[in-house]
C-alpha cells in the first residue's frame, strides 16, 4: 500500500519541490505555503482537504519561524491578536465550507491592496494602526483564517500597521499563527477531517518547510529592513490580488 494513495512519484515529487520553494519565501515574507500550495493540492486530493492539510503544515513552519526570528518576537503584540482572534477563529474553522464568498473575498482584497499606500502615508505623518483597530483588524482576521487558506496575509498588514517592520513581522505574526492552528486542528480533528491523507501531506510540506525557513533566515539577516519592508509590501499586494482574482474568476 502506497504512503500517500493516488498520488503518484512525479505529483509527490511536485509537491516536494513547491513545499521547498514556498517554505523560503514565506520565510523571507511570512506568507507563502498557504496561496502557493493549493495550487498543486487542489487537483490532487480535492478541495475540501486542503484547508486541514496546511492547517497541519502550517504548524512546523511557524514554529521554525519563531526558533529563527526569536529574538525580534514582539509579545504584546502577538498576545492581543491571539486574545482578539481565537473565539472568531474557532467559528470560522467549524463554518470553513461556508466562507468561500465570492464578495468577501473581494472586499478583503481591494482593503489589502489599500494598506500599503495609506501605511506609507501615516508612516510619513508619523502615526500608526491604534490598538481599536488593531484587535479590531484580529478578530476579523480571526474569522477568515479559521475557515481558508492564504490568508496570513491579513494578519502581515495588521502587524505592519501597527509599525513593526523586518524579521518582527515574521516572528510575531508565525507566534499567533501556531497557536491559532493549534485551535483550527483541534475544530478539524472533531469534525474527523483530518484522514491519513490529510496528515501524511500535511506532516510532509511541513518538515520541508521546517527546514527551508533557515535557509530563509540568511536571506532576512543580509536584507536591509527597507527592503524587506518593500518585500513585504509587494506580497501584501500579491496576496491580496491572488484573493480578488479568485472572486473573479
Amino acid at each position: 500500500m502506497p504512503l500517500i494513495p493516488d498520488v503518484s512519484l512525479l505529483q509527490l515529487l511536485l509537491i516536494v519541490g513547491l513545499a521547498a520553494f514556498s517554505g523560503i519565501a514565506g520565510g523571507i515574507t511570512g506568507y507563502g505555503t498557504g496561496a502557493l500550495m493549493p495550487l498543486v493540492l487542489v487537483p490532487l486530493v480535492g478541495a475540501k482537504p486542503v484547508v486541514p492539510i496546511i492547517a497541519i503544515s502550517a504548524m512546523f513552519t511557524n514554529s521554525a519561524r519563531i526558533v529563527a526570528f526569536r529574538r525580534q518576537l514582539d509579545p504584546r503584540r502577538a498576545l492581543v491578536a491571539l486574545l482578539c482572534a481565537l473565539p472568531t477563529c474557532a467559528l470560522g474553522a467549524w463554518l470553513y465550507t461556508l466562507l468561500s464568498g465570492r464578495g468577501a473575498a473581494l472586499v478583503i482584497g481591494l482593503t489589502l491592496i489599500a494598506t500599503v499606500p495609506l501605511r506609507r502615508i501615516l508612516g510619513r505623518r508619523g502615526r500608526k494602526l491604534g490598538e481599536k483597530g488593531y484587535m479590531a483588524g484580529a478578530a476579523v482576521w480571526g474569522v477568515v483564517v479559521g475557515g481558508t487558506t492564504g490568508s496570513g496575509v491579513i494578519l502581515l498588514s495588521l502587524l505592519m500597521a501597527t509599525g513593526l517592520a523586518g524579521a518582527a513581522v515574521i516572528a510575531t505574526d508565525a507566534m499567533v499563527s501556531v497557536v491559532i492552528g493549534v485551535i483550527k486542528l483541534l475544530v478539524f480533528g472533531y469534525a474527523g477531517v483530518i484522514t491519513r491523507i490529510v496528515l501524511v501531506i500535511g506532516v510532509l510540506i511541513g518538515a520541508i518547510g521546517f527546514c527551508s525557513t533557515f535557509i530563509a533566515r540568511r536571506i532576512v539577516e543580509r536584507l536591509p529592513v527597507h527592503v524587506h519592508t518593500v518585500i513585504l509590501d509587494a506580497v501584501v499586494i500579491a496576496g491580496a490580488g491572488i484573493m480578488i482574482f479568485g472572486a473573479l474568476r
